[in-house]
């Protein structure tokens, strides 16, 4: 008992003392004067071996005793600090914000020490760091701690400068292979190809998405069109981001260069997020027809799918155009371009197709495209949304369909949605579907809320049906008015 009153007594001192550190007016800062009295209160506290004392210390560095000379006091003390209490320190260093810890820094990460210090090194340069500190972090880019590179990405993207961008692009030009050296090594030979960089140069294309480096695009869009399908993608997800219409015509190449495929599809939909920001719908396939408009015929036709994914009656005039033709090639290449259409304009079209075409598998797509544009959301109502969704359930003739269509209910967030799904709950080949849909319903606390005993029924039903654990776990958790947390994805390497 005397040890835990011997502790509260040292306790009720210090915060004494830092109150009154604290009420006295900052003045010049000699050693006698107050501020100086504070400073070196906060010393002790940060050297402190017990980690209570220490941790008060270390938020009176983030926030108190302000100005150059009490930073560079605090950032002495690092070479006298535990590898632990280093690491602490320049956490609090970097929140502080004040370039004057710099040096300190530096230093810290170049004597070489231990791991957690140089982590937490580097993580400060992204805070406190200048436009030379960018090599640095370059560098470590590819170092051998992955906790190095991490905190080296994360700062890259933080760490201020007009020129900080610029060098981030000239790395990324450096890490590419030189034109004809993408050929694996002869046998025997045990040296690396040179796609060995393709990590890096991704890592590179994503931090000048992450920092909106618009003033450094052109090599983003150099990237878009490389021999490498990563670093392609890459640079055609960071140009869905950061692009405008003047990129297109680039973009438009690397469409072309991407393979047919989950890559094609995934750089249309770059050319598709760019061209979504222009706000008139009718306009924003223009700089998409410009482009098109100077490739030749086969390069015109392989970019009508992109087309469809922009939508708007000029794209729309060109399409049916080639759903018209007698060419086989060209009125598939048509359908699919219609099918990848971005809103529910088009169901008319696409239920006529399902009704009429005069190929199944071209039918089959129809009714897809059908199924997912019914339920995006829109200026129609949630109940016209449902209509559609359930005009396309009576167009299907596999149960694999009409999946689906239960599958897209779930994003019409309404009761007469729940009154829809619930009678599939009772029907085998629908039931885990329904359930699964009811249950994503039932996530929305407000439409549950609202609808207690019906939801409360629907629950009862899936926890009975339901085979699927996450499921039925889901259900008992709404059923007792407890939230559930979706899964992160896993983290890409």
């Amino acid at each position: 008992m005397g040890g835990v009153a011997a502790q509260r007594s040292r306790w009720s001192l210090i915060a004494f003392a830092l109150a009154v550190a604290l009420a006295r007016p900052a003045v010049a800062p000699a050693e006698d004067e107050p501020g100086a009295e504070l400073v070196q209160l906060v010393i002790g506290l940060v050297e402190d071996p017990d980690k209570d004392l220490r941790a008060l210390g270390l938020e009176q560095v983030r926030t108190e005793a302000k100005g150059p000379g009490a930073t560079r006091q605090f950032a002495a003390l690092l070479p006298k600090l535990s590898a632990e209490a280093q690491s602490a320190l320049l956490s609090a260093l970097a929140d502080r914000g004040d370039p004057a810890a710099l040096p300190a820094v530096r230093e810290a990460l170049n004597t070489g020490g231990v791991e957690p210090v140089r982590v937490a090194a580097i993580a400060a340069l992204g805070f406190l760091g200048e436009p030379d500190d960018a090599r640095c972090l370059l560098e470590l880019l590819s170092a051998a701690a992955p906790a190095e590179r991490e905190a080296a990405r994360a700062s890259l993207v933080r760490v201020s400068g007009p020129t900080v961008s610029a060098e981030i692009a000239a790395a990324l030009s450096q890490a590419q292979p030189a034109a004809g050296n993408t050929a694996q090594p002869a046998a025997g030979n045990t040296a690396q190809p040179a796609a060995r960089n393709t990590p890096l140069r991704v890592t590179l294309i994503e931090i000048l998405a992450a920092r909106r480096a618009l003033d450094v695009l052109p090599a983003v869009l150099a990237a878009a069109t490389d021999d490498d399908a990563a670093v392609r993608a890459a640079a055609m997800t960071a140009l869905g981001q950061l692009a405008g219409s003047e990129q297109i015509p680039g973009m438009v190449q690397a469409v072309l260069r991407a393979e047919p495929g989950a890559e094609r599809a995934a750089a249309e939909k770059a050319i598709m997020f760019v061209c979504r920001r222009t706000d008139d719908a009718e306009k924003r396939a223009d700089p998409l027809l410009a482009a098109i408009d100077r490739l030749n015929a086969a390069q015109r036709a392989a970019m009508l799918p992109t087309l469809g994914r922009v939508g708007g009656a000029a794209a729309l005039a060109i399409i049916e155009t080639s759903i018209a033709s007698h060419d086989t090639v060209m009125h598939e290449t048509g359908i699919r371009a219609l099918c990848n259409w971005p809103d529910a304009s088009i169901a008319p079209r696409l239920i006529e197709l399902v009704r009429a075409e005069e190929h199944p598998e071209h039918g089959t797509l129809a009714l897809r495209a059908l199924i997912r544009v019914a339920a995006l959301p829109d200026d129609r109502s949630p109940q016209a949304r449902l209509d559609l969704l359930k005009q396309a359930l009576a167009l299907c003739t596999q149960d694999a369909e009409r999946n689906q269509v239960l599958n897209r209910a779930q994003a019409v967030r309404t009761i007469e949605t729940l009154r829809f799904l619930l009678p599939y709950v009772d029907k085998p080949e629908f039931a885990q579907q329904a359930c699964e849909s009811i249950v994503e319903l039932a996530h929305h606390r407000e439409l549950r809320d609202s609808n207690k005993p019906e939801f409360h029924a629907a629950l009862d039903k899936v926890i009975q049906t339901s085979r699927d654990a996450v499921v039925v776990e889901r259900a008992n958790r709404y059923k007792n008015g407890q939230t559930w947390v979706r899964p992160k994805s896993p983290k890409r390497k």
